[in-house]
């Protein structure tokens, strides 16, 4: 089976000491939602993780600083664009795949910075899709997120008229606080407010697999406002 896990938000300028802090939580938290997806460690227990050319990098801010200054320095753009680096999981277990890429710490108006983690597993896994969409949520602090896959794209765009790169839901999903205040009362039960960042909300709307409930809250979400897009050219990163 294969899951996408992401969050989406608007111009926000960091510097890379910043952006090395979230992607170590993020590459912290990811391994202990995912303990079966590799079948080695480091002698700490520790994930390592691989770049785009195999140069092995490691959970800790130093390692990532590192990685995401050599990014930095291959990419003319980077600086008003964001920085993208994207990281695979090494020794993973059979059956497995794990991809994180992040284009984070740019001001361009008309570009989303992004965080996408792309999960391939064995059809038995059991994924905690709602928890690694609230780890995307408290360390990247997105305008909106999403777990879903290409079922529900499809789905979507069929049945609901979505486009790419706009604001959407999946199975679960995540809005920022004034997305979040704008949630119908339809959708209550199905939401969690989130301590941080505060306000957010996670809304778990529907089983894997199953598309006719996303594309019903979507057509609510998008009615009610909570999925209007960022205001172009884009100057903030939330609604």
């Amino acid at each position: 089976m294969r899951r996408v896990v992401r969050g989406f938000w608007g111009p926000r300028q960091e510097p890379a000491q910043a952006l090395a802090a979230r992607w170590s939580t993020t590459l912290t938290r990811f391994a202990e939602l995912l303990p079966d997806a590799v079948h080695k460690t480091s002698d700490d227990g520790t994930w390592t993780w691989l770049t785009a050319d195999s140069t092995p990098v490691r959970p800790d801010e130093k390692s990532l600083l590192e990685a995401l200054r050599a990014a930095q320095a291959a990419d003319d753009w980077s600086a008003a664009d964001g920085t993208s680096l994207r990281l695979l999981a090494g020794d993973v277990s059979p059956g497995w795949k794990l991809e994180i890429a992040a284009l984070a710490g740019g001001t361009p108006q008309y570009l989303l910075q992004s965080l996408v983690a792309t999960i391939v597993a064995p059809d038995e896994a059991r994924l905690p899709d709602a928890e690694l969409l609230t780890a995307v949520a408290e360390t990247w602090h997105p305008d909106y997120g999403d777990v879903s896959d290409r079922a529900v794209t499809a789905a979507l765009k069929k049945e609901a008229g979505f486009k790419i790169g706009t604001p959407s839901v999946g199975w679960v999903g995540y809005l920022s606080p004034v997305r979040a205040s704008r949630i119908p009362d339809g959708l209550a039960d199905a939401t969690r407010r989130l301590s941080e960042p505060e306000g957010g909300a996670l809304l778990t709307i529907a089983q894997p697999g199953d598309t006719a409930p996303v594309v019903s809250a979507f057509n609510a979400l998008k009615a009610a406002g909570a999925l209007d897009p960022l205001p172009q050219p884009m100057d903030r990163p939330t609604l």
